[in-house]
């Protein structure tokens, strides 16, 4: 059996590549592991964090940015098509870490580029302006494998990054881990023509120069199902409000508004994505919707379709304040995305 393996990925969408990785990660043996893909316009969080504290979910909505969480650790990035992502993976005891780190290092210096790994998981590139990240890493191990993953910027859309990645300023008390971020600049700075192609061939030169074997390139595209164990269950996984939204650690959230008809404040504590306390505070002359409202939220998904669910029944149930009851709602729905 050959002891490497190359899987390239023809796909753009984030949760099939994500639910590939996973399912190679779970089929693999002894195989040293490339695979090579890169996704469109996603914000990318880790394991343990929170989308609502990480990213401007409501610009993310308005302009038809997915959300994708992965099974590794670290921080929030932005993928768009100027970003090469990279996937090592190797059982135990050969995973390495500093192994893949290396290669992809090698794969930079072919292409005439000297990078260099910094302590926080980055590779980073000495400039007059100072030190700037190209790439950023994450890593999950399990008791028999290991995998490295990460992103390489290109020419990806920096202005972008700063869009989706600075969280509205809601009152959130959240749990989980934060992101750090950092001066960041794409090859093409140092490169002017740089490809995904070119990337991808140099990190693969490496990898292979590195074990001193080949293998053939096995081409996954979203045109045929991927013949992986249990693939469509990943991929559905992947795909769900459940996993990307309600998997956020547990957080608190305040909400405060004055109408003409009278102020509005909102504590609610989120769970797994669903509300599970809620009380509401006014000095509205006609407080009886808002009291129902603290009742009904509980149990209801931290997303606007729900409480614009929940927003519709009230206003069926309190019909002669509609009107009030509607503007509560559009306020509601515009905070909560």
């Amino acid at each position: 059996m050959n002891n490497l393996r190359l899987l390239i990925s023809d796909s753009y969408d984030p949760w099939f590549n994500l639910a590939v990785e996973e399912c190679i990660f779970r089929e693999m043996t002894t195989q040293k592991i490339l695979f090579l893909w890169r996704n469109a316009e996603t914000v990318v969080i880790g394991q343990s964090q929170n989308p609502w504290k990480e990213c401007n979910t409501r610009r993310m909505e308005q302009d038809g940015i997915r959300l994708a969480r992965r099974s590794s650790g670290g921080g929030a990035v932005f993928h768009d098509l100027g970003n090469t992502c990279f996937t090592f993976m190797a059982g135990k005891p050969g995973y390495d870490k500093t192994v893949s780190t290396g290669i992809i290092l090698q794969a930079l210096a072919q292409l005439g580029i000297t990078a260099t790994a910094s302590g926080r998981n980055d590779l980073v590139i000495d400039t007059a302006e100072g030190v700037r990240k190209i790439s950023g890493s994450a890593y999950r191990e399990t008791q028999d494998r290991g995998f490295h993953h990460g992103t390489l910027l290109l020419n990806a859309d920096l202005n972008r990054l700063a869009d989706y990645l600075n969280p509205d300023p809601k009152k959130l008390q959240a749990k989980g881990i934060t992101s750090v971020r950092s001066r960041v600049a794409n090859l093409a700075e140092f490169k002017p023509d740089i490809s995904h192609q070119q990337v991808c061939d140099a990190v693969t030169q490496a990898f292979f120069e590195h074990y001193g074997e080949t293998a053939k390139a096995e081409i996954i595209s979203p045109d045929v199902y991927p013949d992986l164990p249990d693939f469509a269950t990943q991929f559905a996984k992947q795909s769900s409000w459940e996993w990307n939204f309600g998997k956020a650690p547990a957080f608190s959230h305040l909400l405060n508004e004055r109408f003409v008809w009278g102020g509005v404040d909102i504590f609610f504590d989120v769970e797994k994505g669903l509300i599970c306390r809620a009380q509401i505070f006014t000095d509205s002359l006609s407080p009886a919707p808002l009291q129902r409202l603290a009742e009904m939220l509980v149990g209801c998904a931290y997303r606007s379709e729900a409480l614009a669910n929940c927003c519709d029944t009230l206003i069926a149930q309190f019909p002669e304040q509609a009107a009030e009851l509607t503007e509560l709602r559009q306020w509601l729905l515009e905070t909560i995305k």
